[in-house]
């Protein structure tokens, strides 16, 4: 029984048992290890499975690479293309290649795919932004100037390069690998390659130099949108051709193109459009789900493009064409997209483009012949025929050149021309069955033909930024705009002012003027705004009796010459103009470019502007409004120009309340205030800016200037219910009652002081404005010291005696001070009658000026607040230390009251320097004279004595 049971199993057992190990190696064949580095895998090697962790590796360097090359570059003004493209190459079989192994490790040919599907999907979105970018209304506007610079800007360049393409055809075309092809196509996608022009690229340098709003900004921005539609048409025509089999099937891929078209425009582009008036996008900008709509529209028609035997960056370029500039939506548009696709896209796209480089295949005489020759041909042709077109519509010969150095540019359109497929099948030796797809992955260039064209590209686009300073500088721009307004002669010679054609009458009244603040120029921030507007209200006169009661106009009775008549704007009575300029910065993204071309749209809408002029007609006062795009290092050179352009007597800077340059809505917390004056950017902003300012400068900082008192957080409150969090919050604001603002001005003496003076006298003709002026007789105490022979402590470094005065007195510091004396007591004598219940002249003979001055504005200061004034306004001339010697007493009082002197200050003088350091509850206004003028003095509005 035992032995046939046994007899029985026996099979089944063996069977069992030899199974078992095979089925252990099975399952350990199918687990993978899971610890990663911790068990001694390598991450750089590359697993079809897992492909994220070597893609990675690829995109980190690629993008840390670039962003290393673009930092030097970018100060020459080089467009981050150049570095993206270097950084190809370097990375590429020219420099890190012939690295043993570094190929292989890092760029290995199995995960090039998954590399370049990642850049290709950037492409397309990155042609979208190009479509976007480019207004339709620009072309129309400037329609025959931009077909003629345009036309001419393509049509020698594209004869020259279908002459250059006969040798690259013979020369190159016997090469391995490539498919065959006609002459006829070869040639119209070189003569192609040779006549488009980087419009990003373009716009980008145009925006750099600030020559957007030039005439040749202008006309180069419009001749490059006609240059890049129609050469995008070309391009697709070229794809046509190369994808057909025959002339037929071209045709119809052409056609099936041209209905395309025409359905995008006139039946998905009106859909579009009440999708989005319909959603509120235009206005307001677009929600998450237009953003989503979007971007299946883009895919789609990619998709659509692609199988119809085009390219798909074409049917997203077309898509951004469609979508409307109104209400500023492309803009906001471009904000949802453009980080992600210009950060981490493009870097791997145009990278790729680099590694498909190999400069070491140029390594024969006529290779570097052709790569002259196709240089010479794509400069020269794009040159001669934008000057001689722009030459032809009247511009002079050095705009002339101007436009034909920066139509030259190719960029990143002339590499996306060239390298329409996956970049790398030529580097890393993929088989020709991987190369059958759409375009230009037809093989069309060798890799040594497509590395001279690189060279080409990066050498026309590097030369375009120096060229054009060269030739059309600021100075010379300057020349231009005042030859055009009739200011100047040809020679430079000054027809406005000539002294020949105006009478006595006309001088007289020009000198009388000539302390008057007739123009002012108001830098508008965002955050300053509250303070501004309360500060610039001051220069209005709008008393109670001015205003006028208004009659229907159906039961006006008067003849109709009897009316008053006047235009929009002619209610203000006074001199003043007031003209506010934003500016914003100009940054890296394409919005920002896009908002600079389109920057009419810009200054009518935006809303800090709008509010400028709304302000004006409640306050009567003339005022105007503009807001610049520009790199914030050009702040300084841009508030120059509009003050110059204007003819501003005075510019008012409000001092940063954040404490940086760039705007912010969010307000600062309590603890960030000792920040504000550190130096910085907005310390180096106002030193740079008094330093090179032709005008009377006043940089206000604002401390409770007709705001709204801080909010204390809400305390917790017995309620019936409950504890709560008591809030005001919601609540509405009291109404300001007494709208008083009291001035307080210590005139110590000196050009800055007496533009000061001027200036307070200007602000007391508000009657909500009293003012306190302030003599700080030195003079008197020093003479009569003087002639008792005694001596003055003159020790800074002792806190307790912080007296500067001394016995030593100069023949020329007496006439200065009598000379200041004497212009104090004209300014007394001469104010007028309805001044003088708000306005009080006093003296004060002090031996130690800033410390009994400061005691003195703590004293005007807390009076005024007992009456609950909408702010106080401490006024100092910003030279008044320089002349009176108040470093070593402004350092006493400051160590003394153990206060930092806060460096970033210092250029606002010593005066303003104590009065920060000892938080005067006031704000301050610190005045600065012109060079030329009101008050004389050095270039730094000092006057030495």
């Amino acid at each position: 029984m035992a032995s046939s049971i046994t007899s029985l199993l026996a099979p089944s057992l063996s069977h069992t048992v030899s199974q078992k190990p095979t089925a252990t190696a099975a399952s350990g064949s199918r687990v993978a290890h899971q610890g990663g580095i911790l068990e001694g895998s390598n991450p750089s090697k590359y697993d079809p499975k897992n492909p994220i962790i070597i893609f990675i590796i690829q995109a980190g360097i690629i993008i840390i690479f670039c962003r290393i090359l673009h930092f030097p570059l970018s100060k020459i003004r080089q467009p981050r293309v150049i570095a993206e493209i270097i950084g190809g190459i370097l990375l590429g079989p020219s420099v890190f290649g012939r690295i043993p192994g570094f190929t292989n490790a890092i760029f290995p040919t199995a995960s090039i795919p998954a590399l370049s599907l990642a850049a290709n999907l950037g492409l397309v979105l990155f042609l979208f932004l190009v479509g976007l970018e480019v207004d339709m209304r620009l072309l129309v506007s400037n329609w025959r100037i931009a077909l003629s610079v345009g036309a001419a800007g393509m049509a020698l360049p594209f004869g020259l390069g279908c002459a250059i393409a006969y040798g690259l055809y013979h020369q190159f075309r016997t090469e391995s690998g490539l498919v065959p092809i006609s002459f006829g196509t070869y040639m119209l996608f070189v003569g192609v390659a040779m006549a488009i022009t980087a419009f990003p690229v373009l716009c980008r340098i145009l925006t750099e130099l600030q020559l957007l709003q030039d005439r040749v900004g202008v006309v180069v921005l419009s001749a490059g949108v006609g240059n890049d539609v129609i050469g995008w048409i070309l391009l697709a025509l070229c794809v046509a051709l190369v994808n057909a089999g025959s002339g037929i099937s071209a045709l119809y891929v052409l056609l099936t193109s041209v209905a395309y078209v025409l359905f995008l425009v006139y039946a998905i582009r009106p859909l579009f459009l009440w999708i989005l008036r319909k959603t509120g996008s235009i206005q307001n900008g677009p929600s998450q789900p237009i953003v989503g709509l979007t971007v299946l529209m883009i895919l789609a028609s990619a998709f659509f493009t692609g199988i119809i035997g085009v390219h798909p960056i074409f049917g997203a370029f077309l898509v951004g064409l469609i979508c409307p500039h109104d209400g500023g939506f492309a803009i906001k548009l471009t904000e949802k997209i453009e980080d992600l696709v210009t950060v981490f896209f493009l870097p791997l796209y145009f990278a790729l483009s680099g590694l498909s480089t190999n400069i070491g295949l140029l390594d024969s005489g006529i290779t570097w012949a052709y790569v002259i020759g196709v240089i010479a041909v794509a400069f020269v042709g794009k040159f001669v025929g934008g000057t001689i077109a722009a030459r032809l519509c009247k511009m002079v010969w050095r705009e002339s050149f101007t436009v034909g150095v920066m139509m030259s540019c190719k960029g990143l359109v002339e590499l996306i021309v060239l390298v329409s497929r996956p970049a790398v099948e030529y580097s890393f030796g993929a088989s020709a069955d991987n190369t059958k797809n759409i375009g230009l992955q037809a093989r069309i260039l060798s890799q040594r033909t497509f590395t001279i064209f690189v060279v080409m590209a990066l050498v026309t686009t590097f030369a375009t930024t120096p060229l054009t300073i060269a030739l059309y500088p600021p100075w010379y721009r300057k020349k231009m705009a005042a030859w055009r307004r009739g200011d100047i002669d040809w020679d430079g010679n000054d027809l406005s002012q000539d002294s020949a054609s105006m009478d006595a009458h006309t001088i007289g009244a020009k000198e009388s003027y000539a302390s008057e603040i007739r123009r002012l120029l108001v830098y508008l921030r965002l955050e300053s705004l509250p303070s501004l507007f309360a500060f610039v209200s001051l220069f209005s006169d709008d008393r109670p009796g001015r205003l006028r009661s208004r009659v229907h106009p159906s039961r006006i009775t008067a003849k109709a010459d009897d009316r008053p008549q006047g235009k929009r704007g002619d209610s203000q009575e006074g001199p003043l103009q007031i003209h506010g300029l934003r500016m914003l910065q100009l940054t890296e993204r394409l919005s920002s470019v896009m908002k600079d071309s389109e920057i009419g749209d810009v200054s009518t809408k935006d809303p800090v502007v709008n509010s400028f002029h709304s302000f004006g007609q409640l306050k009567n006062l003339a005022v105007s409004g503009d807001v610049e795009i520009v790199p914030e290092g050009c702040y300084v050179d841009e508030l120059n120009r509009a003050a110059v352009a204007q003819g501003s007597d005075m510019v008012l800077l409000p001092w940063s309340e954040n404490g940086s340059l760039s705007e912010t809505e969010n307000t600062t917390v309590e603890d960030s205030k000792q920040h504000v004056f550190e130096e910085g950017a907005q310390s180096q902003f106002i030193a740079s800016f008094l330093t090179k300012s032709p005008c009377q400068t006043a940089i206000f900082i604002n401390n409770g200037f007709g705001s709204l008192a801080a909010r204390q957080p809400g305390n917790l409150t017995r309620r019936k219910s409950k504890i709560s969090l008591g809030s005001s919050h919601g609540l509405p604001s009291a109404a300001v009652i007494d709208r008083h603002h009291h001035v307080f001005f210590p005139f110590y003496g000196g050009p800055d002081d007496r533009a000061a003076m001027r200036l307070v006298l200007r602000l007391a003709r508000n009657p909500d404005v009293t003012a306190t002026i302030l003599f700080v007789n030195m003079l008197d105490p020093w003479l009569k010291r003087g002639s008792s022979g005694e001596a003055t402590p003159n020790d800074p470094s002792d806190p307790s005696s912080p007296s500067i005065t001394s016995v030593d007195i100069t023949e020329a510091q007496i006439t200065f001070f009598k000379q200041e004396k004497a212009f104090w007591l004209e300014c007394q004598y001469a104010l007028p009658v309805e001044l003088a219940s708000r306005v009080l002249f006093d003296t004060m003979l002090s031996q130690q000026p800033l410390q009994d001055t400061l005691a003195r504005a703590q004293a005007e200061v807390a009076s005024s607040a007992a009456v609950h004034s909408a702010g106080d306004l401490i006024v100092l001339g910003r030279g008044s230390g320089s002349v009176c010697g108040f470093r070593p007493e402004m350092l006493g009082l400051l160590r003394q009251a153990r206060r930092s002197k806060h460096a970033g200050s210092q250029c606002l003088g010593e005066a303003a320097q104590m009065f920060i350091g000892m938080e005067v509850e006031a704000s301050l206004l610190i005045v600065r004279a012109g060079r030329h003028g009101n008050g004389g003095g050095d270039s730094d509005g000092r006057e030495h004595v």
